[in-house]
């Protein structure tokens, strides 16, 4: 339990500037007062504010680097079988998620883990569900490279971006250099991800003193939410996450965040994901196990899984019939739809046939 409190006083601190000496000194005191007048430290559901967003060097992309993003994050040519791109799994119009319980490789073959959605990574200081990209500039390319995915190497992804003359025209308007290089690249994926914000669903706008804007279902839910079902214990914030790892009982053989950090007490644990739009973003957990939210809430309600390491915060919750409807209602609440347009990518030509864009 103590472990738990720790990660959620670190995370309100030390992941927004971790080489901060002041950062580390209000860390240590939030973990103090948390161990000692609290047992579990929620921040407050909130609107998510964009002036809270970190941007690389402290400054927020132009709308043409989001835009070369976005591109990039629609065009085949960054997997090896110009077959796939980034939206393939994570798609727009499925919650930005690609509704598998396990997601295809390039090989046809399912992968390890569930496609987790994109909402308002903006604010995230941590990626994947085992937490091992601390950026999104790092996290971006990560799929591209990796063999069971996208399977492109480094040195052919700049091969093919430099062959295209569109890319080579747009990475010198945005970026003002005539080398495109991985890091650049990285930025203008970023910039796109970036902008998938979701901050005016109903229940903001019952935040924001509507009171009609959802339902008395709905708000009967976030009392539950907040109270009896104590999902808030972690997910809280602005985006319904304490950015920390938990073993919901789930996983037996993935050890999550504990193999990434080498860190036994954090095996078979994996992160908090962030609920806007979740209603959306079906089937559910890091393995897809769940296929919808009544299935996720009755998990809950019969206190979790029998996996290891368990988290002691998981227990029955004795929920009514009644309760489970409106705590549904209350997450549907959470939904605003983004809409974006696939954008046209360019004919990249290259003199390697093996690459060529199929029909």
């Amino acid at each position: 339990m103590e472990s738990q409190i720790i990660n959620k006083a670190i995370k309100v601190q030390i992941v927004k500037g971790i080489n901060s000496p002041s950062s580390w000194l209000k860390a240590c005191a939030l973990i103090a007062l948390a161990l000692t007048f609290s047992p579990v430290f929620s921040e407050p559901l909130a609107t998510p504010d964009i002036d809270d967003i970190e941007y690389p060097e402290d400054e927020a992309p132009n709308q043409m680097e989001v835009e070369l993003g976005k591109i990039l994050f629609f065009d085949p040519i960054l997997s090896a079988n110009n077959q796939m791109s980034c939206a393939t799994c994570h798609d727009p119009n499925n919650g930005f998620g690609d509704g598998l319980k396990l997601s295809i490789g390039h090989d046809d073959k399912p992968l390890t883990r569930h496609t987790p959605h994109l909402y308002n990574l903006a604010w995230a200081h941590s990626l994947f569900w085992d937490g091992r990209a601390p950026s999104l500039e790092h996290q971006v390319l990560m799929p591209v490279f990796d063999p069971s995915e996208m399977n492109l190497s480094q040195k052919q992804m700049l091969e093919r971006i430099e062959l295209s003359p569109f890319y080579k025209t747009q990475f010198n308007r945005v970026f003002q250099q005539d080398n495109i290089d991985t890091h650049l690249v990285s930025l203008a994926i970023a910039a796109f991800m970036r902008s998938i914000i979701s901050s005016n669903s109903p229940f903001d706008q019952y935040l924001a003193g509507d009171t009609n804007a959802i339902s008395t279902e709905a708000v009967s839910g976030l009392k539950l939410f907040e109270g009896k079902a104590k999902c808030v214990e972690c997910h809280d914030g602005a985006n319904l996450t304490d950015g920390s790892y938990h073993s919901l009982g789930i996983a037996r053989s993935d050890k999550g965040r504990g193999f990434v950090i080498n860190d036994d007490s954090m095996n078979f644990r994996f992160k908090t994901p962030g609920l806007r739009n979740v209603s959306l973003t079906a089937p559910y957990m890091h393995d897809g196990s769940i296929a919808d939210l009544e299935g996720v809430i009755r998990f809950y309600n019969d206190g979790g899984g029998t996996g290891p390491n368990k988290d002691n915060l998981m227990e029955e919750l004795n929920l009514t019939e009644g309760e489970i409807r409106d705590l549904i209602a209350f997450l549907a609440a959470l939904t605003q739809p983004i809409s974006i347009a696939r954008p046209s990518v360019p004919n990249n030509f290259t003199t390697d046939p093996s690459i060529q864009k199929k029909d």
